[in-house]
């Protein structure tokens, strides 16, 4: 699986991980049943903590997002890709909103939030 870690990013490494496999499984790039990495081979293909990679897939579990089966490893779980896009939309949507009240308060007007919003996608 393939994973970069940036150093120079403020996130913390375990949520960097997490990111990109919830990413991988909301676009179907890993599909539900399909077997993860174990925890210790993750670890030391990205060169970091063991606790770190454990940290990262606790989470996802407890989002939902894998299962693990004793013994056997960690797998994507069967969850619905549909519903985790509609919440990954509801988030956004959220924000959205948020940054439209400021940018009304702040005199921005539409055409200046498309531009910033068209500079930042492209990113």
């Amino acid at each position: 699986m393939y994973i970069i870690i940036s150093n120079s990013s403020n996130q913390p490494i375990y949520e960097q991980i997490k990111e990109q496999i919830k990413n991988k499984i909301i676009t179907n790039e890993l599909k539900a049943g399909e077997l993860l990495p174990s925890i210790r081979n993750l670890a030391k293909d990205l060169r970091i903590s063991v606790i770190t990679t454990k940290n990262a897939y606790d989470d996802l579990e407890k989002e939902g997002y894998i299962e693990t089966v004793p013994g056997k490893g960690c797998y994507v779980a069967n969850k619905n890709v549909e519903l985790i896009r509609e919440e990954q939309m509801q988030k956004v949507e959220s924000l959205i909103d948020t940054a439209v009240e400021i940018a009304k308060i702040s005199g921005i007007s539409k055409e200046e939030m498309e531009n910033m919003l068209n500079i930042l996608y492209d990113e």
